[in-house]
């Protein structure tokens, strides 16, 4: 006997909704956004309880939470069609769609062994995003000031100071105060990294995706936290398309005659082929990175390939 339930969560309060295997809407309860109370809840459905919820702030949390007491949980992509929202209605609408399997955009939220090094690769990633952050935020101090040419030398202690005097005296205060946390920032970010190391070390896929070329630890422990387990694709051309890796296509006779008018008109060609909305843009950022600190080698083998590609093509970005 399954039971089909559909959870709108909420930071206050969650919606469930309870629905039978012939589509009977068997029970419906709000209650307080804690552990204990949607345990002892989630308890008290009979027989194979299947569960569905959106993706959010709460998805991560809720399926640590509920996982043990459920024979199946799934957590979808939030709806965005446009509308008057409704727990109620969410609730049920998720709880039919696990019912007929009618699912689409399912999120992988499972860590297997890798729990600790998905927590060390989210701080680096906060940690370098603020550095970043707060980079540009300076950088962009003294640009609109019309003071241009300033490289790395405005971040580095030793060379910052020089180039605080073509500041007025109050953008030279703030100019200050962003390089004192600019300084903080990047030995947050160093112990991140130091954490991040140290828990890319205890896993053997890491150390087997360092061989490749232009992936180091951190790339490597950034894919194995994101990617888990090879055996969530089907096939490595899903794995692409989850990477944001396609293929690019150029070409300049797509012209043909139109019957009706007897007009050359050109032909409509799918240009890019493997792409899809729900790839993970990280990923993509990690390999684009390895593969261009490799042809940035001059005497690496991929480097003379990409060169030969190069002037078999017109276009860079196919190469």
């Amino acid at each position: 006997m399954d039971r089909y339930i559909g959870l709108d969560a909420h930071s206050q309060t969650c919606t469930f909704a309870v629905m039978g295997s012939a589509g009977r809407q068997l029970r419906e309860q709000t209650l307080e956004t804690n552990a204990k109370v949607l345990i002892d809840f989630v308890r008290t459905i009979p027989g194979q309880r299947r569960l569905c919820m959106e993706e959010g702030t709460l998805s991560e949390w809720l399926c640590e939470v509920l996982e043990p007491h459920v024979a199946e949980l799934v957590v979808v992509q939030p709806d965005k069609h446009a509308g008057a929202k409704n727990d109620s209605i969410d609730a049920w609408n998720l709880a039919s769609k696990l019912r007929k399997g009618d699912l689409e955009n399912v999120v992988f939220k499972a860590r297997g062994r890798f729990t600790q090094l998905r927590e060390a690769v989210r701080a680096h990633r906060v940690t370098t995003a603020d550095v970043v952050r707060t980079k540009l935020r300076l950088n962009a101090l003294y640009r609109s000031r019309g003071i241009h040419g300033m490289g790395d030398e405005i971040y580095d202690p030793d060379t910052r100071d020089q180039w605080l005097p073509k500041l007025p005296p109050a953008r030279a205060r703030m100019a200050q105060l962003l390089s004192t946390e600019l300084d903080g920032l990047c030995e947050v970010r160093e112990q991140a990294e130091t954490w991040l190391l140290e828990q890319a070390r205890e896993h053997a896929e890491v150390r087997r995706l360092t061989t490749l070329p232009g992936i180091g630890p951190v790339r490597a422990a950034y894919i194995v936290a994101i990617v888990v387990t090879p055996f969530r694709f089907s096939t490595k051309r899903d794995f692409f398309g989850y990477c944001g890796l396609g293929i690019v296509t150029r070409s300049s006779s797509d012209y043909e005659r139109d019957e009706r008018s007897q007009r050359w008109v050109r032909r409509q060609v799918a240009h890019t082929r493997g792409l899809n909305r729900n790839r993970n843009p990280l990923l993509k950022a990690i390999f684009k990175g390895a593969a261009l600190s490799v042809i940035a080698q001059t005497d690496h083998p991929l480097r003379r390939d990409y060169d030969r590609l190069l002037q078999n093509s017109s276009h860079r970005s196919p190469a």
